[in-house]
């Protein structure tokens, strides 16, 4: 079942795609924020100063180069061995991605991280409040 809250917050995103390499290969190199869905539920938040590269990186880098290959890389490890760059592109494969362009990435990023709690994105911002003096 839809989900308004979900569908306002990536109003601006394009239509959910497979997450695969002629995927990435269509996002423009421009500055925004992309995200990986399963299922409907967004997973993973990201933010970048080049879109396409960065939805390639994730697909093909390694470990140390994306966050998001880690996390998946650490999930389909406790399966036994230890997951290889072809395993995790398969199964992000499996799931979806959409972007916006944005020239505020950061804050696009922070605001959907702290109303979506993505569970690959390994922190969420916390909410900005007054400091007190004293």
């Amino acid at each position: 079942m839809p989900d308004p809250v979900i569908d306002d917050l990536l109003a601006g995103f394009t239509p959910p795609r497979p997450y695969t390499m002629e995927a990435a290969a269509d996002a423009p190199r421009a500055p925004g924020v992309h995200v990986v869905l399963e299922g409907g539920t967004v997973i993973y938040v990201g933010r970048t100063g080049n879109l396409r590269n960065r939805l390639r990186q994730h697909l093909t880098g390694n470990r140390d180069s994306s966050v998001l290959h880690e996390q998946v890389g650490q999930l389909l490890d406790k399966q036994g061995t230890v997951a290889t760059a072809q395993d995790i592109a398969g199964w992000l494969g499996e799931r979806e991605v959409r972007w916006q362009e944005t020239d505020n990435p950061e804050g696009t990023k922070e605001a959907l991280v702290l109303a979506l709690k993505p569970r690959f994105n390994r922190q969420v911002p916390k909410p900005r409040s007054p400091r007190a003096s004293g």
